[in-house]
């Protein structure tokens, strides 16, 4: 209870309170992302967390190391360590498995975090080849907050960040006592608004069964957007059981990044379609939100796809907010982004060519495949 929410859509909304926030600092700053990009918003968001240094901040940056990549790591690492920045890449050159930090949090002197999609690169560039300029920004949510979630998202990023440096075994397990024990009230109060992450310790299904309970309990609409979609087969029969009986789901994609990842999600169409699920395409620009709501009463913004990578294998980060103003907010910008998109017809689906169905079939055989043998077989379930 007693939260203060910001709804931050797109960069030019969330670059500006990040920054501003940033110069603001007095204590300590903690900063999660998976991409940080050298680009001119990157090196704006740098030079912020530097000043924040000048000031005698306490700042700690941890990005993933195959997110922001090899060179552009090294380089950050070596801009922010002289000015007395602790830096450190999460799981370089994959030396604890496969699963990457795909989180995207900001926590600053314990009193306001942000949480979302948006990494740290310029809005309007791919993350693809980042001297390519997408047709419009990029569609990305993220955001602020104030109030008694800060401190659980602190205990987060605290924790990921404790689990990258070295410790000893007891040390190592005394610190997990703590947190767990810390964890404890937060997670039975009901609050209005609740973090949920994904990682591979004790949460390794937490979003998922989020959204299967939310969905589970939906009475009249759902929107969910994601840029990618290939969920397990538990989601995918939750929004088909959903749309059975009675309500109105409607499913906003990302597509034109990937074309393998178009073909999967495109195998998943003729049953969706069949259920009476509205199936909408977003081609305008790049999509890379992954947001939902659900009856105008509950809704979830953060860092985790709807596919295998982000509810079985990688660390995620999730806010879960039931509150209805909050919820009209964010629904009124899904319509906006749906009608800004174009309807999947279920006759266009029908008509797909020999060839074109096959390759989907087979692009969803190779995912399955893959994402069975890095989830432990956790995929699909």
């Amino acid at each position: 209870h007693s939260n203060r929410l910001s709804l931050l859509h797109r960069g030019d909304e969330f670059f500006p309170a990040l920054v501003l926030a940033l110069d603001s600092a007095h204590v300590e700053i903690y900063l999660e992302t998976y991409i940080f990009s050298l680009d001119a918003t990157g090196h704006h968001v740098k030079a912020a967390l530097m000043r924040a240094a000048a000031r005698g901040v306490n700042v700690h940056v941890l990005v993933d190391w195959l997110g922001t990549g090899e060179a552009a790591s090294l380089a950050l690492r070596k801009d922010l360590e002289a000015v007395g920045i602790r830096f450190t890449r999460f799981n370089p050159w994959f030396k604890r498995g496969v699963a990457r930090s795909h989180r995207k949090m900001v926590v600053i002197d314990r009193r306001l975090a942000f949480l979302g999609g948006l990494n740290i690169n310029d809005d309007c560039l791919s993350d693809d080849h980042h001297h390519v300029a997408l047709p419009a920004p990029r569609w990305d949510f993220a955001v602020g907050i104030t109030g008694p979630l800060v401190d659980s998202i602190h205990a987060e990023v605290t924790s990921l960040w404790a689990r990258q440096q070295s410790l000893g075994i007891r040390r190592r397990l005394d610190y997990f006592r703590q947190q767990y024990v810390a964890r404890l009230k937060p997670l039975q109060e009901v609050a209005q608004a609740a973090l949920v992450i994904r990682d591979n310790l004790r949460n390794r299904n937490t979003i998922q069964r989020t959204l299967l309970q939310a969905l589970g309990h939906a009475h009249q609409e759902a929107w969910l957007v994601t840029p990618y979609f290939a969920p397990g087969r538990k989601l995918r029969k939750a929004l088909i059981h959903a749309a059975k009986r009675g309500v109105s789901v409607t499913l906003l994609i990302g597509v034109g990044q990937f074309r393998l990842q178009d073909a999967v999600a495109q195998s998943f169409y003729p049953r969706l379609l069949n259920a009476g699920i509205r199936l909408v395409e977003y081609r305008k620009t790049q999509l890379h939100a992954k947001v939902a709501v659900i009856d105008d009463n509950w809704a979830t913004v953060g860092s985790s796809n709807f596919d295998g990578l982000s509810l079985f294998v990688n660390h995620e980060a999730n806010i879960i907010v039931r509150d209805e103003e909050f919820a009209r907010t964010l629904r009124a910008a899904i319509v906006l982004g749906v009608h800004e998109g174009v309807f999947v017809d279920v006759e266009e689906v029908k008509k797909y060519s020999w060839a074109r169905r096959l390759f989907n079939y087979f692009a969803y055989l190779l995912y399955k495949t893959v994402l069975q043998l890095i989830s432990a077989g956790r995929y699909t379930k």
